[in-house]
């Protein structure tokens, strides 16, 4: 027996199509873009945490202000693929590309 009524629940692409527009449209690929900077953000800031830096040092380490940082951490700037590369590896990520 289900215990969930699915007919409660909604499709997280509808929610987009409604809020955002269908895919492909100009407010959805901005609304996409963002959330991508976002998610990268996030990604560097867990990891620069978990390394015990501050913004400042990973700042000096790669050679960017440390405001810059906390705009790529909060998903503010268009972040540049270089960009991300110099701060991933400044953090010891390493990148794959498949």
């Amino acid at each position: 027996m289900n215990v969930y009524d699915e007919s409660k629940f909604i499709n997280a692409n509808v929610l987009l199509d409604v809020k955002y527009g269908k895919k492909g449209t100009p407010s959805r690929e901005e609304f996409e873009k963002e959330a991508i900077a976002y998610y990268y953000g996030v990604i560097l800031r867990d990891k620069r945490k978990e390394l015990k830096m501050t913004q400042q040092s990973l700042a000096d380490r790669v050679g960017l202000k440390r405001s810059y940082i906390a705009k790529v951490e909060k998903g503010e700037t268009d972040l540049q693929i270089s960009s991300f590369v110099r701060i991933a590896k400044a953090l010891g990520m390493e990148l794959e590309l498949v």
